[in-house]
């Protein structure tokens, strides 16, 4: 640790993060203010231990229906439009199934994700442009929509997959960036807090 104190001058700490210990550092800031320091280093109690965050990896890669797997869920959430994620959201909070005017009123007025009511379809077709690139290689789909009935619809295994795949996406950052693991800034930017 380097300080040198003149007086009636200024005083210059210089703390080294990779050798100074906390202890050492609250010691010098201490005394700079002329403070006489409070502990010792050996009186500090142990840092908690950090818990891991978890990850995309640790999504099973098991099947749940017609090849979609929690991994693939979690990377569409990841690569649709904010838009589309919102309704999924929605239609997940809802149980699967929501019908078109209940989506698009939801929307309509919508305080962080508005969507007007004669874009919603258009809004979902980053789900299908996703899905091509991402979802399993037969002709599943992870959004069905139902004409006849005015009806959107997931699988209920997918619905739990998917909140399973928010779960994961909402877990907070930790603050301690070099002792956890990372994903890469786009994630990150992406997928929005739940609310």
């Amino acid at each position: 640790m380097g300080s040198e104190i003149t007086e009636g001058a200024g005083v210059q700490l210089i703390i080294d993060t990779y050798t100074d210990t906390y202890e050492q550092a609250i010691a010098a800031v201490q005394a700079a203010y002329g403070f006489t320091p409070a502990a010792v280093a050996g009186s500090w109690p142990e840092a908690p231990e950090l818990a891991s965050r978890p990850g995309p990896e640790t999504l099973s890669g098991d099947v749940l229906w017609e090849g979609w797997t929690d991994r693939m869920l979690f990377d569409t959430l990841a690569s649709v439009l904010p838009g589309a994620r919102a309704v999924l959201r929605r239609l997940v909070e809802l149980g699967g199934t929501a019908s078109y005017d209940g989506v698009q009123e939801y929307f309509a007025g919508h305080p962080t994700t508005p969507i007007s009511k004669n874009r919603v379809g258009g809004t979902l077709t980053s789900i299908r442009a996703v899905r091509r690139r991402i979802g399993p290689d037969n002709r599943s789909k992870l959004l069905e929509l139902d004409d006849r009935r005015r009806v959107y619809r997931i699988e209920p295994v997918l619905a739990e997959g998917l909140q399973r795949a928010f779960d994961l996406a909402d877990v907070p950052p930790t603050c301690s960036a070099r002792s956890q693991p990372t994903h890469d800034g786009s994630w990150n930017r992406r997928l929005p807090a739940r609310r």
